[in-house]
């Protein structure tokens, strides 16, 4: 860990784990520090989510003990909670709030002179308690939780889930532990729980595999390989930069070792003329190293995409199209016209519209306006959601099948076993039944089978959940050199930047915009036309009311006309000044906001400021308004 670390709040030691024959966890120690922002990083099935449950104290080590600061409060989310479906959505995320309520109901129920008095109020104070009404309205607004009376027992999987972390937030504990906090929000979400964990005074442990989100918030990333935990300071670049030099390292101590060991066997097989307790000790060292366990390297997916059959002169083809359901309007006029190699990512707030554009692009909805037209050798390959069901009895064989023995591949065919292996897939878990494997092996099974079925316009919904890191960067490298069309929707700002030419972004009120480049570039690109859009606001308003005072002195001299008082003249003069100091407000209170050292100091402060913004805007509208009524005075109207 890093030496800026502070006083250790836990220590795991000498952790085993082990399942049937294979080791999760092989004396595996790790240290969590007062201030530390970790990430937790391996590949699917290497142990993350059952160390996490360790220290939570959810699940027993074989071996090994986790020992933690007395009094320390840890919270954990875990991919699989329960949510109490007797309380609806608010009562579930005030239970997450309990020990900050409990302490104001003591303080209120203490009589004034009480010794207990001060003790607890500085408590509530450190907690931020007295705002907590406060805190829950904002963190439910920001994961766009579901509405606060809503029953549990009728919220979808990903509604739950945005309550079970609001919760979690809410309960600020000395160690937050989070297992993918990202799944199931969209960008504007994510980007919101970055900042809020920027600011946290705790420290947390988190494992995802959005790496926009750990590249920007963590100090420190621990990978989880062969049992055994890594740790490198900083964030998920310099986790990448630190993994190369270790791995190079690696086989160069490993080269040195096989050549030690060639020239000792050498020596060994011409045997010692005498057996000298030199020769012995020589000897001894030989199969001391020999011995040494050498630290596997990491095997990638080698993700297969069939070759695509060839595209016509149209691909597909959206003009005009809207959709509307139940009375409101989705989106309106949308016009695509898509392409070989163009690979469009599809961004925006849940309930926009995404997915139900994808359906009716594939045919499966038709649109309430606007035609789509598809190309006679258009072939889809939709990858939905809901990625399809697995039959927990089967082996991974049968699941891949289909009855079949082989895969298409372009004009050639490939082994479903070689196929299997290509997804990181040995001998033995090939003939593993699914009830068996992990949450990631079961993700890339689903995409072995559903990738088989080859296609040329791939449509791929949230392909990024559940993936491990070296298997969604392989899934990148294979869509960046798909020479078909590829369009998907994902809410992961790293994955859409490299791989996307061109956003689609759903931000809401129907409104979809198009915008080539990146995501990064559609960002800047939004925040110039916000400017513009403000600074034709201003210009508007001088516009209107100089056209107001050019109607007022055509009007006949008779015609009798309110005149503005002194008190408004002089509020007019400066009303250009007020304006722009309001604008200044704004700008100074943003980039506070934007600064990660804010957080850092003041984070407590975070909520009071994001209300004077509000107020702030809310007044620039008054002023504007106010300007455009008084020019109109002045104008005799």
């Amino acid at each position: 860990m890093s030496d800026k670390s502070g006083p250790t709040i836990l220590c795991a030691t000498e952790l085993v784990v082990r399942h049937n024959d294979r080791y999760v966890l092989e004396r595996a120690s790790l240290s969590i520090h007062e201030g530390d922002r970790i990430g937790l990083v391996g590949r699917n099935g290497s142990g993350k989510s059952t160390f996490l449950k360790i220290i939570a104290k959810e699940l027993e080590p074989d071996s090994g003990e986790v020992t933690q600061k007395k009094d320390l409060v840890v919270g954990y989310l875990p991919q699989t909670f329960t949510l109490d479906e007797d309380l609806n959505v608010l009562d579930n995320v005030r239970a997450g709030a309990k020990r900050v309520l409990d302490l104001i109901a003591e303080f209120e129920s203490l009589p004034g002179h009480s010794n207990r008095h001060e003790e607890i109020e500085e408590h509530i104070q450190r907690l931020d308690g007295w705002n907590i009404d406060n805190h829950i309205e904002t963190a439910m607004a920001k994961l766009n939780c579901p509405a606060p009376d809503r029953d549990i027992k009728t919220l979808s999987g990903g509604e739950k889930r945005r309550v079970a972390l609001c919760r979690a937030l809410i309960a600020q504990p000395d160690l937050l532990i989070l297992d993918e906090p990202t799944n199931h929000l969209d960008t504007e979400s994510i980007e919101w729980l970055g900042e809020f964990l920027k600011g946290y005074t705790g420290a947390f442990l988190l494992v995802t595999h959005d790496r926009y989100f750990l590249d920007s918030i963590t100090n420190t990333i621990v990978e989880l390989a062969n049992g055994q935990f890594f740790a490198y300071d900083g964030n998920y670049t310099d986790y990448l930069l630190g993994k190369a030099e270790r791995e190079a390292s690696a086989e160069v101590t490993e080269h040195k070792r096989q050549m030690f060991l060639k020239r000792e066997l050498d020596w060994v097989r011409r045997g010692p003329k005498a057996q000298t307790s030199k020769a012995k000790a020589r000897i001894d060292r030989y199969f001391e190293v020999a011995n040494q366990k050498v630290v596997e390297a990491d095997g990638d997916v080698d993700l297969v995409i069939p070759p695509p059959p060839q595209l016509g002169n149209r691909t597909a083809q959206l003009e005009n199209v809207a959709m509307e359901l139940g009375g409101r309007r989705l989106f309106s006029n949308i016009n695509l016209d898509f392409a070989g190699g163009q690979r469009v990512g599809i961004t925006g707030r849940n309930g926009l519209g995404k997915t139900t554009l994808l359906k009716i692009l594939i045919g499966q909805m038709e649109p309430t306006e606007g035609t789509v037209q598809i190309g006679q050798l258009t072939k889809f390959n939709y990858v939905d959601q809901g990625r399809l069901q697995l039959n927990e009895e089967a082996t991974v064989l049968d699941e891949i099948s289909d009855g079949t023995e082989f895969v298409q591949f372009g004009e050639g065919k490939l082994s479903l076993r070689a196929y299997l292996k290509r997804f990181l897939f040995t001998d033995d878990r090939i003939v593993t039944q699914v009830k068996h494997l992990s949450g990631g092996e079961r993700s890339r099974l689903l995409l072995a089978r559903i990738l088989k079925n080859g296609g040329n316009f791939l449509i791929l919904d949230e392909p990024t959940n559940d993936l491990d890191l070296p298997t969604l960067r392989v899934l990148e490298e294979a869509l960046m050199t798909f020479p078909g069309v590829v369009l998907v929707v994902s809410h992961d700002r790293y994955f859409l930047n490299r791989v996307c030419t061109g956003i689609l972004a759903f931000e809401g009120e129907g409104k979809v915009t198009y915008s080539v480049g990146d995501y990064e570039y559609y960002l800047e690109k939004r925040k110039r036309e916000e400017k513009a859009a403000l600074e034709w606001q201003r210009a508007a308003a001088k516009s209107a009311a100089s056209s107001k005072q050019s109607a007022a002195a055509k009007q006949q001299p008779t015609q009798k006309v309110k005149k503005l008082s002194f008190k408004e003249q002089q509020e007019l003069e400066g009303m250009e000044a007020a304006i722009h100091s309001a604008e200044e407000s704004i700008a100074k209170i943003e980039a506070t906001l934007a600064d990660p050292e804010f957080y850092k100091k003041n984070a407590a402060q975070a909520n009071t400021l994001i209300s004077e913004l509000d107020g702030e805007k809310a007044k620039l509208a008054k002023l504007f308004e106010r300007w455009e009524e008084l020019e109109a005075i002045k104008a005799g109207n």
